[in-house]
């Protein structure tokens, strides 16, 4: 069997086919991980913030809301980044 010769990279770098896609991937999950991010920061924070001051349930709610709110945003605002670069 031959063997397959890496290609090379737009930077020059010797990839291989697995490395490539996983680099094409790498902004859409950081797209995810925002949205993610965001909504675990807000769940967390409620719910620290809930224990210390008492107020149960309503700063879980509440921040819950604000954090998938903006982690929301910030993904469909690289989204839309993503989609002007590939255009």
């Amino acid at each position: 069997m031959a063997e397959q010769e890496p290609r090379k990279d737009s930077d020059g770098s010797e990839l291989g086919e697995t490395a490539r896609q996983m680099r094409a991937a790498e902004p859409y999950i950081a797209a995810v991980w925002k949205l993610v991010g965001g909504a675990v920061v807000g769940v967390l924070g409620g719910y620290f913030l809930d224990g210390k001051l008492g107020t149960s349930p309503w700063l879980l709610l509440g921040l819950s809301l604000v954090g998938i709110s903006v982690g929301f945003y910030g993904f469909l605002r690289e989204m839309a980044r993503l989609g002007k670069r590939k255009r």
